[in-house]
Parts: structure tokens; sequence; C-alpha cells
């Protein structure tokens, strides 16, 4: 089974169990853009995200995940990475893991923003000191 093939079926299954018909993405992209706090998605997105074409980018995957109520690791991995994802947020602070929802709340714009400011902070610091 695909990847894509597998998210959608763990989509569909949140979904049913959060008491959601799949049998409308337009109704669930209107759905989906009320709790969402970045760019609106189409109904044409989540019918890619439904029938096993496409896989929502990350932030969509959380905003999917609290949503329904279930974790983002299982949503988008299944349980097989959630164990692993697990042991390795494990020794995260708790303040990281604000960071994290916080980088994923801001638009791809402002996502990549960030990393170009980490990219060169890290740049920085690899140079030896004159």
């Amino acid at each position: 089974m695909s990847e894509k093939t597998a998210f959608s079926r763990r989509l569909s299954e949140a979904l049913r169990r959060a008491g959601h018909s799949t049998a409308s993405p337009t109704r669930l992209a209107l759905e989906f853009n009320l709790v969402h706090r970045g760019r609106p998605v189409t109904a044409q997105a989540v019918r890619k995200w439904l029938h096993g074409e496409a896989i929502p980018a990350q932030d969509n995957v959380v905003t999917l995940a609290e949503w329904l109520e279930v974790s983002p690791e299982w949503l988008r991995y299944g349980d097989a990475r959630r164990q692993t994802v697990a042991r390795e947020l494990a020794g995260y602070q708790a303040q990281d893991s604000k960071l994290w929802r916080e980088f994923y709340a801001l638009n791809e714009e402002q996502r990549d923003v960030v990393r170009a400011v980490v990219g060169a902070l890290l740049r920085r610091r690899k140079r030896p000191s004159s």
C-alpha cells in the first residue's frame, strides 16, 4: 500500500470516528477551514487527501489531527512511526513542543523565512572565528 493510500485510510477512519462524513470534500474543506489558522484548503485538495492522491502539508496535518482528536504522528505515519516519533520527542522540553506548534501555525512563506534564518545562524556558527 502506498504512503498516500495509507494516509487516506487513516484520515477516513479519524473522520468517521469524529462523526464527519467523507462523502463531501466540499463540506469537509469548509469545516476544516473554520478551524485552520493557515491558508484555506480547497475541496479539490481534500478530495485528493481522501482518495489517496496527496498528503497534506504538515501544518494541515497538525490542524486535522487537532480537529479530529488524534495524534499528528499517527495521522501522518501510522502506528509504527508513532512509537519512533514518541521516543524522539520524549527528550524535548515543553517549550520545544510549543515552538514546533507555533512554527507549523505559520504559513509556508513564513516557515521558509524561519528556515533561512536558522540556516544562516548554523553557517555562521560553523565559520572559524577571526
